[in-house]
């Protein structure tokens, strides 16, 4: 059992290292491409799209052929795609090139993220406590690690084809020796039987988007990954371009959202056993509207308390929505397909909406859209009590 968790905590850091090394490349490749900002809402479109085309197939992927074989196939399209994306910006500069590639990175992401958290799941319920924070608090410092990579090889003058490429391939490494490592499947409690019947899972699949309790996961993970994948996508532009920093302090308030995140995932574990789902995602749901609004209104150094706190108060909506979409092991692969497919939507939404905005009042105040989807999200955190 010991092992099994910790080859999860090795998977879900991966996914953060392979996601933040890009994205602290983002206002390179913008550079690079010479992109408006909604120019580059929608050529970051291309990942949330190929995420999202990805996810519906994911939990039938994984109930099918095994977590193992499903993680593993969805590493190799990410880093694959990666290693595209840097050869398209810094080799040939062509934006369709970099969105091809960042296409096929999202199927990849998509894929493993559906994957591995129906691993962290089925772990999580064998240890009988809250751990799914912690795993995706794994994720969180790898991306803290790779962003603060990024930000030196930034200011180091390192090209984003290195950056990206060696990074890629150390991923695929690493998951190579984790993944075999996993729960055996259709182990007690596993929940990812290896050889469930194709049709059976199908049913599973639509009888879940009818589920009332299933769709309202959804709407917070929702608002959850919007909350988040903003400051991924945008927040070092807006530092840079909204208050005046150069690339490498942008990338460094991205670190900051990061650590913060990853802390409050650390921590959320022992706050969620102890009081339960929803008052905590009502005070981090508080906590991100009170940091976004400081990012947005605050000087240059207030702003790096706000990216703190909006990264204490992202922390925990995405993985808590896992475990409640997860909470029936019979019906865990249908139900986490069917949230990730609602949450990943604010992947796809985001990024142009958001560049969109941008173009008419800047980047830094189109955050301000990000307060709004939080007050949103109070009316459905009810449905994430425990069933």
């Amino acid at each position: 059992m010991r092992v099994a968790i910790l080859a999860v905590y090795a998977v879900f850091a991966l996914a953060g290292v392979q996601f933040a090394a890009f994205a602290s490349r983002i206002p390179q490749i913008k550079s690079l491409l010479d992109l408006t900002p909604g120019e580059l809402g929608i050529t970051l479109l291309a990942a949330s799209a190929g995420s999202v085309l990805g996810l519906p197939a994911a939990g039938w992927l994984a109930h099918r052929f095994g977590a193992t074989r499903t993680v593993l196939a969805a590493v190799v399209l990410s880093v694959v795609g990666l290693i595209g994306v840097g050869v398209s910006a810094e080799v040939l500069r062509s934006r369709p090139g970099v969105m091809l590639a960042l296409f096929v990175a999202g199927l990849g992401i998509g894929v493993w993220d559906v994957a591995m958290n129906l691993e962290g799941a089925a772990v999580e319920r064998l240890a009988g406590r809250s751990i799914m924070p912690r795993f995706h608090a794994a994720f969180s410092a790898g991306t803290v690690a790779s962003a603060l990579i990024g930000s030196g090889l930034t200011a180091w003058g390192v090209g984003v084809l290195p950056h990206l490429a060696v990074t890629s391939l150390l991923v695929l490494a690493v998951a190579l020796a984790a993944t075999p490592r996993f729960l055996p499947a259709g182990g007690e409690g596993h929940g990812i039987p290896d050889a469930a019947e194709p049709s059976r899972a199908g049913l599973g699949l639509r009888a879940a988007w009818t589920e009332r309790r299933t769709l309202l996961i959804g709407l917070v993970v929702l608002v959850a990954a919007f909350t988040e994948g903003s400051a991924n996508d945008w927040l070092a532009v807006a530092f840079v371009d909204g208050h005046g920093l150069p690339a490498w302090a942008g990338v460094l308030a991205f670190a900051t959202f990061l650590a913060s995140m990853t802390a409050g995932r650390v921590a959320g574990t022992t706050v969620l056993d102890r009081h339960g789902r929803v008052p905590v995602l009502r005070a981090t749901s508080g906590l991100a509207l009170v940091g976004a609004g400081l990012v947005v209104f605050g000087g240059p150094w207030l702003a790096f308390v706000g990216a703190a706190l909006w990264g204490l108060g992202a922390s925990l909506g995405f993985p808590v929505g896992m475990s409640a979409a997860a909470d029936d092991p019979a019906r865990a692969a249908a139900r986490v397909s069917v949230v990730s497919t609602i949450g990943y939507a604010a992947f796809l939404v985001g990024p142009p909406l958001l560049g969109f905005v941008g173009d008419r009042v800047g980047v830094l105040r189109a955050l301000l859209v990000v307060g709004l989807a939080l007050v949103v999200t109070f009316g459905a955190l009810p449905a994430m009590r425990e069933s």
